[in-house]
C-alpha cells in the first residue's frame, strides 16, 4: 500500500482506528509479557536461594548431631 501523504499514512485509508488500537493492543501485550517474565523469574530465583538456604542449615544441623 503506498501513501501520497503522512496524512494518508496515519489514517490508514480509514481504517486508522483499527489498525492503531491493535498496534496499541499488542504492545501493551508484549509489555505485561515482558514485565511478568521478568517478576516470575525474579521471583523463581529468590525461591531457589532460599531451598538452597534451607538445604545448608538442615546439612549443618544433622552434622552437629552426629558429633
Amino acid at each position: 500500500m503506498a501513501f501520497t501523504s503522512w496524512a494518508d499514512f496515519w489514517a490508514m485509508g480509514g481504517y486508522a482506528f483499527y489498525v492503531w488500537l491493535s498496534f496499541g493492543v499488542t504492545y501493551l501485550l508484549l509489555l505485561g509479557l515482558g514485565w511478568f517474565s521478568l517478576r516470575e523469574h525474579r521471583q523463581l530465583k529468590q525461591l531457589i536461594r532460599a531451598k538452597a538456604a534451607r538445604e545448608q542449615r538442615v546439612r549443618q544441623h544433622q552434622e552437629t548431631l552426629n558429633e
